[in-house]
């Protein structure tokens, strides 16, 4: 009898305890946000005892970790994070991924950039072999939404600003998030480091200089450990 196929929420279950085995006891795990991160909390609750404790990426995860029992720091009390664990929206073969569907990016570029190893914890439907099928996420000062929408529409891209509640979403920064779809990002090292250097983009989505140095990626079969090192 062939065994059932595994739901979505239980591939994010089996990734995320699997990412227990990088968390490194009597240090500080670095925290990042979404729906497979929220697997990844509950799972750390079950070894609170063996960690510090944690450096979150938002709201949302600090109020999660800490409803669990789990201490969390302020990222500037921290010199260096061992490893930091988060989901993607999308990663490729190389280990770039899009990020910011939980509007979190800019949080989560920071702590990454902290941390000496990303492990990203996904399911297969994320890999891909380029990026852009997922709307790119960009973290946006207000007042240069619009001009920041015309860059990217020169460039092939539609470009919208986020909206929650028929208003346009505040990050935890204050800012904005615009979407943009239609990309195909052949060199993500190079788009993040243009984008960035556009007036008033905060944070752009795509992390190339902060890849991901091992993805465990929940399939059908089983965990498949994806290492870029």
């Amino acid at each position: 009898m062939t065994a059932p196929s595994l739901t979505q929420d239980e591939l994010k279950a089996q990734v995320a305890r699997a990412a227990l085995a990088y968390v490194v006891e009597g240090e500080i795990v670095g925290v990042g946000t979404g729906s497979t991160v929220n697997k990844f909390i509950e799972a750390l609750a079950t070894i609170k005892d063996r960690i510090r404790g944690a450096v979150s990426s938002s709201v949302a995860s600090t109020e999660r970790l800490r409803a669990l029992g789990i201490e969390v720091f302020d990222s500037n009390a921290v010199e260096e994070l061992s490893v930091y664990i988060d989901g993607a929206d999308e990663i490729d073969g190389r280990g770039f991924m899009i990020k910011g569907g939980g509007a979190a990016l800019t949080r989560e570029k920071i702590i990454a950039a902290q941390s000496r190893s990303f492990v990203c914890i996904a399911d297969a439907s994320k890999r891909v072999h380029v990026l852009g099928a997922f709307p790119l996420p960009v973290e946006v000062v207000p007042m240069a939404a619009r001009r920041i929408m015309r860059q990217f529409e020169r460039l092939g891209g539609v470009a919208q600003v986020r909206e929650k509640d028929g208003v346009a979403l505040v990050t935890d920064n204050g800012q904005h998030i615009v979407d943009v779809s239609g990309l195909k990002i052949t060199d993500p090292l190079g788009f993040e480091t243009e984008v960035s250097q556009w007036p008033g983009v905060v944070t752009v989505g795509v992390f190339a200089h902060q890849r991901a140095n091992v993805c465990l990626l929940g399939t059908p079969a089983g965990v498949e450990t994806l290492r870029y090192d």
